[in-house]
């Protein structure tokens, strides 16, 4: 039988929901998180299939490293098209699973929480985007490191609207990509631990603490 002390407990909990619930967006799915990584990972494993193909992948940290224009521009709109469909797959299945969890509890997708999480979130991206159009220009071993840490600035901007393990995921993209400016031969591989395995086992952590 439930004693005063659980059923105390227990309402304290549903308050502290309740309370969450207004201030916050928690129907973030881990789901999402694990299939972004697992998609993240298909797209760098292709990304490295290409570069191979076409650079000599001992010297990739400029454009000198590529043979001719003709091999730039072929590479680089590969790899752009690449990049696009990879974060269209991830935002796809990112909104199949949150709407789905969302709907579960009972909490609308797009509420006014969730548009303040959303813009919070395309500041700093939106920013990074244009930045990294400017490396694309200037040195594009950069581009990986720059996307990290704009990524981790978008994610510690908005976890004030959701759970704070998005907060702990920014730090972390935010440290490897500083990492990563200090590698740039290595750009490709530190996004993929980034975008790939940190989101892998985000998601993980927060299926198991939040869904399971």
């Amino acid at each position: 039988m439930m004693t005063d002390i659980d059923k105390q407990l227990s309402d304290l909990k549903q308050i502290r929901q309740l309370m969450e619930r207004s201030s916050k967006f928690i129907s973030l799915s881990g789901l999402s998180g694990i299939s972004a990584g697992v998609i993240a990972l298909i797209g760098a494993a292709i990304a490295r299939w290409r570069i191979n193909a076409v650079l000599d992948v001992n010297n990739v940290v400029s454009y000198r490293a590529i043979p001719s224009f003709d091999a730039l521009y072929k590479l680089m709109f590969e790899l752009f098209a690449l990049g696009a469909l990879t974060f269209l797959l991830a935002v796809a299945f990112a909104y199949f699973f949150t709407n789905r969890k969302a709907r579960a509890e009972g909490q609308s997708l797009f509420d006014a929480i969730s548009i303040r999480l959303l813009v919070n979130l395309a500041i700093p991206l939106l920013t990074g985007g244009v930045f990294c159009l400017y490396l694309v220009q200037e040195n594009i071993s950069l581009v990986a490191p720059a996307m990290l840490i704009f990524y981790g600035l978008a994610l510690v901007n908005g976890s004030k609207y959701t759970v704070d393990h998005i907060r702990y995921l920014g730090i972390a993209e935010i440290v490897l990509g500083v990492i990563a400016c200090q590698f740039p031969s290595n750009g490709l591989l530190l996004w993929a631990m980034g975008f790939g395995v940190f989101h892998i086992i985000y998601g993980a952590v927060m299926y198991y603490k939040l869904e399971r």
